[in-house]
């Protein structure tokens, strides 16, 4: 498999150690000012800023992958030799280490690594383990494989793999997701406790070793035609592992009292978009796989995958439920229109911004002029538009996936499925409608598949 060149760079060995010294030391140095002197809304967007412009402007040097995890991954996958996958490893931890202790003497003052309490060590490895996961899985997908490369968007898919799972998961581990950072708080902070940097390590190299595994099953190909197509095992792998990444943010922000709910879940869905777009075309959302059978476009999506990917996303987004539920400890939340509003008002608000979403959808991924570079961002900031806008209102599901994933969580707790079948209908609705205008503002694309056929 071949690299994109800013991932295989050619600067000097020198000069490759200290990129990733600088910009892992930045990263870590973000972490912990955010931590003990950062805006409480802002300090995981901060993090995540950082880490995305020290890929941009490092990449070409070193690669960028300021996270022992990342590197571990690409020498599981023989892109990085072991010997480099050491040195760099090394030269990660050191940056982390010396980042944490420059905080602690700049602010004199650190702060512990460890579960936050009333979570368990299974807990908080679970979280390290998925979005180190994420993380990792968007870089190989993004930076590394072949057929989504080159491209521009890699850094801001990266770096926002950070939103999702610092705001999502963040209240349960830390959020680390990733050694450097695990060893600079913990070394930083020795004085009053050390010894979960090891825990917290173990985790994420697990998440890092799925990611590979994961990659290779949705990177897998066909030599059906002559121009390399996923196989329909890895399609439907992508949509599952979209939704469940989806879904599993959506509830841990909305159960764990996320301070950014929507930006976590709309940052969530553009990675996992950026990531598997080429792959499955990165649905995730059973309105949007109607919206599209609704334009009768074979060539963009075959009648013969309506249906799988339907039930892909759909038992992603139920394991997810299950998972999150299990991750908080037996919490969870129903799925119902907002304190102040009725069913009218939430199926107004459900089919309104799904037919966006959707219509989005079409728009700017299943033309011929698609967006090369900013679907997976438009894509994503219709969540952001709608969730701000209707999450009082409905709760801005847009998904059925979503919302059977909240409904089937919610049975541990007394909850039924009647509602996630009503919110279904509503956010059908949206996709069918979304399909139809398609087809009336986008003649060309709709005649266009009718010749071909």
């Amino acid at each position: 498999m071949d690299l994109q060149p800013v991932i295989k760079p050619t600067a000097s060995d020198g000069a490759k150690y200290v990129g990733e010294f600088i910009g892992t030391y930045l990263l870590v140095l973000t972490v912990g000012c955010n931590v003990l002197t950062g805006s409480p809304v802002w300090a995981v967007t901060s993090i995540a800023c950082t880490l995305m412009v020290c890929i941009y402007a490092l990449a070409a040097v070193s690669g960028a992958n300021f996270n022992p995890a990342v590197t571990f991954a690409l020498g599981l996958l023989k892109e990085m030799k072991w010997n480099e996958v050491g040195i760099y490893i090394c030269v990660q931890l050191l940056a982390g280490i010396l980042a944490g202790l420059t905080y602690g003497v700049s602010l004199w003052k650190v702060f512990n690594l460890a579960p936050t309490p009333g979570f368990s060590w299974y807990q908080a490895g679970l979280a390290e383990l998925f979005y180190t996961f994420m993380l990792v899985f968007v870089v190989l997908n993004t930076a590394v494989a072949k057929r989504n490369t080159p491209n521009q968007f890699f850094g801001l898919a990266i770096g926002f793999t950070v939103v999702a799972g610092g705001y999502g998961a963040g209240h349960i581990s830390g959020g680390c997701f990733n050694p450097a950072v695990a060893f600079g708080i913990d070394v930083s902070s020795a004085g009053i406790g050390f010894g979960w940097c090891f825990a917290y390590t173990c985790a994420e190299i697990l998440g890092s070793a799925l990611a590979v595994a994961l990659f290779n099953v949705c990177r897998a190909t066909t030599d059906e035609y002559s121009e390399q197509k996923p196989t329909q095992a890895a399609k439907l792998a992508s949509e599952f592992l979209g939704t469940f990444m989806l879904v599993l943010t959506v509830g841990l922000n909305v159960v764990g009292g996320s301070q950014a709910p929507v930006f976590s879940i709309a940052a969530a869905l553009m990675c996992m978009i950026y990531a598997l777009g080429d792959v499955s075309g990165a649905h995730f959302n059973p309105a949007v796989t109607i919206a599209i059978a609704v334009t009768k476009r074979p060539h963009v999506l075959p009648n013969k995958d309506i249906g799988p990917y339907i039930g892909c996303q759909l038992a992603g987004g139920v394991c997810a439920g299950l998972m999150y539920v299990f991750m908080e400890a037996g919490k969870s939340f129903p799925l119902k229109p907002g304190k102040d509003f009725g069913w009218v008002q939430a199926g107004i608000a459900e089919i309104v911004f799904t037919f966006l979403l959707c219509y989005v959808v079409l728009c700017v991924a299943t033309t011929t002029n698609s967006l090369k570079h900013f679907f997976g961002l438009a894509i994503g900031s219709c969540v952001t538009a709608g969730g701000y806008a209707i999450g009082a209102v409905s709760g801005g599901s847009l998904n059925p996936a979503v919302s059977f994933g909240i409904a089937l969580g919610h049975v541990v707790n007394g909850g039924g499925i009647v509602n996630a079948t009503i919110y279904t209908i509503f956010e059908l609705i949206g996709g069918v409608l979304a399909g139809v205008v398609f087809a009336n503002t986008h003649p060309n694309e709709v005649k266009t598949s009718d010749v071909d056929n």
